[in-house]
C-alpha cells in the first residue's frame, strides 16, 4: 500500500509511504546450450542480481556436463515497487582452470510482474531458451519513505553501530598481539571497514529494507596473521535479527582470547537528504532573480528611453552564451563584455553562461564581486600580460614539484588526483602566474544584491570506459548556486560538489576545491577516447560536422525525444545481450578507454530511478543518450562521474538558459569559431528541436554564409516561447561608427594558416591580444541598433506597454 506524505507538483520532490514486496524468483531450466569449449558439454549455473537490491547476489548449482539443465531453485529479494527493478540473469558455464564463461545474459523489467499472480517467461537467444518463474508478494510490515521528483527515488537508509569490546584475559592479549575484526556489509556505503579492540565503533549506512548480513573475520598481529582455527572469529550477523534502537551483544568466537564480543546497535539513519532532487530552481536562484531584475528594470528604463518602471513580471530574461575557444574566446569575451559595459547594456543580462575557454574569462571576472560595475582595464591587463609570457616555466622542475605537492595533498583531503587536475594547475599558472584562491560559492559574493549576471558553467558528463563521447553524454551545470544534472533533476551546493554522497545522503565531506579544477573540467580536452580521435582524424571538418549532425538526428528518431510518455511502465520487458568473447571486449576497451580522464566522486551514488522514470517529460527532453534504454547502466549505478568539455559535443553554452523556470527571451550568442560562424548556433538548433526545445529557426542566406555581418538576428514568430537569438560571430566585418577610435591599423587574422588565434596556442603578443580585443569590442559596439531593437523585441514578449524609440 502506498500513501503520500506531502507532494508538490509533477517534478518536484515528494515523501511518499510505499510498502516494500517480496520477489521470489524460481530458476527451473535451460534448453540447447551451446559447449563453451571444445572439449565438454557445459557445466552451467545461474546467478540472479538486482542493482536496486545492491549487495545480493544468488546462485544456483551448477549441473555437469548437460546442455539441458533443469535447476528448480527459488530465490527471494526484497525489492521497491516505486523504482525501476531490472534483475539481471547470467547463465555460466563453470570451468576449473580459467575463468567461468558467459554463455547467456539477460536483463528483465520485473513492472509486469503482478502482486499475487504467477508469472513464466521463457527467455531466449537464438536456440538456447531458460525458463523462470516470478512471484510478487506485497509486504504490509516493510513500509519505508521515499522522497523523489518522479526520476530519481532516495530510499530508506538505516545505521549499523559496531564496536569491539574486551573483558578479562583479552586485555593481556592484547598486549601481545594487536586483534583487528574485518567487518563487511554488503551493499552498504562502507562495504568492508576494519575494527580494533576498544577503539570508536564504527557505522555502516545500508538500505533500511536490505535483507542482508554483516560477516566479519578476527585477525592478530602474529607472524601468521591468522588464527590456527579457521572458525575464530569468523561469524554473520543477518540485519533482519536486530532490534531497531537497541543494543545487542554478541560473542565473537577466537580460540586462546576469551570474553571477546561485538555490541551492535541498528538505529534510523538521522541524516538528511544533502542532494536537491527537483526540476525547479533553487531557493537561492528565485531570491537573486527578484533581485536582479529591479537591476535589470532600471537598466531597460535607460537604455530604451521609457517612460515609466517595469513590474517584475514586465522585466524580460537577457542571457550571454559564449562559446569555447581556448585563448581566443578567452579575449574575445573580455571584448565582448567591455562592449555591453560602455554601452549601457551589460546591467541588461540575467544569465552569463560559458564553455571551455569562455570559463576562463567568467572565473576571472567574478573573482571581484563588483566587477560589472569596475573598470574592466584590470582584469584585461592582467590577461594581456600573462598571454605574452613565455610558458616554458610552467614546465620547470620546481612548479611541476609544487604541482605534485598540491596533487598529494589533494588526494590527503580526499579528492582523486589526475591528468585533468595536473593540466587545471598548469593552465592556473598560464593564465595568472600564482596560486588563486577562489571557489565557486565564492562566487555567490558577486549576486548578493543581483549586482551581476548569474554565472552557468557547462560540461559533460561521458562514460569512461564503454561508450564514445557522442553515444553517451549527460549535461552538467555549475553556478555559484547548485551543481547538477538537467536531465535528472539532481543538484548539490558547489561546497561540497566532489564529496563522498550515498542515497542522497552526504557521507564525507570532502573540502570545496579551487575554481582552477573546475576550469580543468570545464576545459578538458584530455578525454578523448580512440573512438573519438578516429572520427576527428579520419574525417574532414564537414565529415566531422556530418557525424554530429547524424547523432543528433537519432535523437529525433528515439521516443526519448518524440514522446517517452507513450511507454508503458513495462517499456523494456526482456531485453538480452550477446556476451562477447574475451578478445572483442579487449578490444572495445581498448577503443574506448579514456586514459587521461577526469574522475570524480558521483553524488548519485546509490539513489534509484523511479519506475517511471522514462515517462517524465523533464528527464525525455534530455534523453539524448542511447543507454536510457537500460536504466542499469545510467549515471547513479556508476561509482565516478567522468566530466569532459561540453565542446566535445557542440560548442554551445546555452543548453543551461534552457532549464524550466529561466524562460529566456532574448540570447546573445557569442561564437569564437574562425571557420564555421554559424556552425554551432545551427547544431544547437537541430538539438533543441529534437530535444522539444523551444528555438528559432537558424536560416542564413547563402550571401550571409559568405560574408557573415557583425551580427544576425534570429525568431519565430510562429513559435511565441523560442527566444530571440542575437548571434555575434567573430568576423571582419564591414566598418561602423566606432572602428576609427576601437580598431587598429589592419585587420585581424582569423583565417590564415599561420594566424595566431589557432585554437591549441596559449601564447599572444600583445598586438596580436589587442587586435583581437578591440575587434570584438568593436563589433558588439557597431551593433548597438540591433542590440536594442533585439531589447525592444524581449521586452515585447513580457508586455506590451507604449515604448518611446530610441
Amino acid at each position: 500500500m502506498d500513501r503520500l506524505t506531502s507532494r508538490g507538483p509533477p517534478g518536484h520532490p515528494h515523501q511518499k509511504v510505499s510498502s516494500c514486496c517480496q520477489l521470489t524468483v524460481r530458476v527451473l531450466e535451460a534448453r540447447n546450450l551451446r559447449w563453451a569449449d571444445l572439449l565438454s558439454e557445459a557445466d552451467p549455473y545461474v546467478t540472479l542480481q538486482l542493482p536496486t537490491a545492491p549487495g545480493i547476489k544468488f546462485k544456483t548449482k551448477t549441473i555437469t556436463n548437460c546442455n539441458h539443465p533443469v535447476w528448480d531453485e527459488a530465490f527471494s529479494f526484497l525489492i521497491q515497487s516505486q523504482v525501476k527493478n531490472v534483475l539481471e540473469l547470467t547463465v555460466y558455464d563453470e570451468d576449473s582452470v580459467k575463468e567461468d564463461d558467459v554463455c547467456l545474459l539477460f536483463h528483465y523489467d520485473l513492472s509486469e510482474v503482478l502482486p499475487g499472480k504467477l508469472l513464466r517467461k521463457t527467455f531466449s537467444q537464438g536456440q538456447e531458451e531458460l525458463d523462470v518463474e516470478f512471484m510478487m508478494e506485497t509486504m504490509s510490515d516493510h513500509p519505508e519513505t521515499l522522497i523523489t521528483n518522479n526520476v530519481l527515488v532516495a530510499r530508506e537508509l538505516s545505521c549499523l553501530d559496531v564496536h569491539l569490546h574486551s573483558t578479562g584475559d583479552t586485555a593481556e592479549v592484547a598486549d601481545q598481539e594487536k586483534l583487528e575484526l574485518d567487518l563487511e556489509l554488503k551493499g552498504s556505503y562502507e562495504g568492508k571497514q576494519t575494527l580494533t579492540l576498544d577503539t570508536a565503533p564504527l557505522r555502516f549506512h545500508h538500505l533500511a529494507a536490505q535483507e542482508t548480513e554483516l560477516s566479519t573475520c578476527l585477525r592478530s598481529s602474529k607472524s601468521s596473521g591468522w588464527f590456527s582455527d579457521n572458525s575464530a572469529g569468523h561469524l554473520t550477523v543477518p540485519l533482519k535479527s536486530l532490534a531497531r534502537e537497541k543494543e545487542v551483544t554478541i560473542d565473537v568466537p577466537a580460540t586462546n582470547v576469551s570474553d571477546l564480543n561485538m555490541q551492535l546497535k541498528a538505529e534510523s539513519c538521522s541524516e538528511e537528504l544533502a542532494v536537491h532532487l527537483g526540476f525547479d530552481l533553487c531557493a537561492e536562484e528565485q531570491a537573486f532573480l527578484s533581485k536582479r531584475k529591479q537591476v535589470v528594470a532600471k537598466a531597460l528604463k535607460h537604455a530604451l528611453k521609457l517612460d515609466r518602471d517595469l513590474q517584475e513580471d514586465e522585466v524580460p530574461i537577457v542571457g550571454i552564451a559564449a562559446t569555447g575557444g581556448g585563448a581566443r574566446a578567452m579575449t574575445s569575451l573580455y571584448g565582448h563584455v567591455l562592449a555591453l559595459q560602455k554601452l549601457g547594456l551589460l546591467d541588461c543580462v540575467t544569465y552569463f553562461s560559458g564553455t571551455s575557454g569562455s570559463t576562463w574569462t567568467m572565473a576571472h571576472l567574478y573573482a571581484n564581486p563588483e566587477w560589472s560595475q569596475s573598470d574592466l582595464e584590470g582584469p584585461i591587463s592582467h590577461t594581456r600580460e600573462h598571454l605574452a609570457k613565455s610558458k616554458l616555466k610552467t614546465f620547470s622542475p620546481e612548479l611541476l614539484a609544487r604541482y605534485h605537492q598540491e596533487l598529494e595533498q589533494r588526494r590527503e583531503q580526499g579528492h582523486s588526483s589526475t591528468f585533468v587536475d595536473l593540466w587545471a594547475l598548469m593552465l592556473e599558472h598560464m593564465l595568472h602566474g600564482q596560486v588563486m584562491d577562489q571557489k565557486l560559492s565564492g562566487q555567490k559574493a558577486a549576486l548578493a544584491r543581483g549586482q551581476n549576471p548569474l554565472p552557468l558553467y557547462s560540461s559533460l558528463n561521458v562514460k569512461e570506459n564503454s561508450q564514445e563521447t557522442l553515444d553517451f553524454k549527460e549535461w552538467v551545470e555549475f553556478s555559484p548556486y547548485e551543481v547538477g544534472f538537467l536531465k535528472y533533476g539532481a543538484f548539490v551546493p558547489p561546497e561540497i560538489f566532489g564529496s563522498e554522497f550515498f542515497m542522497g545522503r552526504l557521507m564525507r565531506r570532502i573540502p570545496e576545491s579551487r575554481i582552477c579544477f573546475l576550469e580543468g573540467i570545464w576545459s578538458n580536452v584530455y578525454s578523448l577516447n580512440l573512438l573519438d580521435v578516429w572520427y576527428n582524424i579520419t574525417s574532414s571538418g564537414e565529415a566531422w560536422k556530418q557525424h554530429i549532425k547524424a547523432k543528433i538526428r537519432k535523437l529525433e528518431e528515439t521516443p526519448a525525444s518524440s514522446g517517452a510518455s507513450s511507454r508503458t511502465s513495462s517499456w523494456l520487458e526482456a531485453s538480452w545481450l550477446q556476451p562477447g568473447t574475451a578478445l572483442a571486449n579487449a578490444l572495445r576497451g581498448f577503443l574506448t578507454n579514456r586514459p587521461l580522464h577526469h574522475q570524480g566522486s558521483n553524488f548519485l551514488h546509490g539513489l534509484q530511478l523511479h519506475r517511471d522514470y522514462c515517462c517524465q517529460k523533464p528527464f525525455s527532453t534530455w534523453a539524448d543518450s542511447q543507454l536510457d534504454s537500460c536504466p542499469r547502466q545510467l549515471t547513479p549505478q556508476e561509482p565516478q562521474l567522468c566530466l569532459v568539455d561540453a565542446s566535445y559535443f557542440i560548442n554551445t553554452s546555452c543548453l543551461s538558459l534552457f532549464r524550466p523556470g529561466r524562460k529566456l527571451d532574448l540570447i546573445l550568442s557569442f561564437d569564437y569559431c574562425l571557420n564555421a560562424p554559424f556552425e554551432a548556433l545551427q547544431q544547437t538548433e537541430q538539438y533543441c528541436r529534437a530535444q522539444g526545445l523551444p528555438f528559432p529557426r537558424v536560416e542564413p542566406s547563402l550571401q550571409e554564409q559568405r560574408q557573415p555581418a557583425q551580427c544576425h538576428l534570429f525568431s519565430d514568430p510562429d513559435c511565441p516561447e523560442a527566444p530571440v537569438v542575437l548571434h555575434f560571430p567573430l568576423v571582419n566585418a564591414a566598418d561602423g561608427p566606432h572602428s576609427s577610435a576601437e580598431l587598429p591599423a589592419g585587420k585581424a587574422d582569423l583565417t590564415s594558416i599561420n594566424s595566431p588565434y589557432a585554437l591549441c596556442n596559449m601564447t599572444y603578443k600583445e598586438e596580436d591580444f589587442d587586435c583581437l580585443l578591440q575587434l570584438s569590442e568593436h563589433n558588439v559596439r557597431s551593433s548597438q541598433d540591433s542590440l536594442l531593437q533585439a531589447l525592444r523585441m524581449a521586452l515585447g514578449r513580457r508586455t506590451r506597454a507604449p515604448q518611446a524609440q530610441t
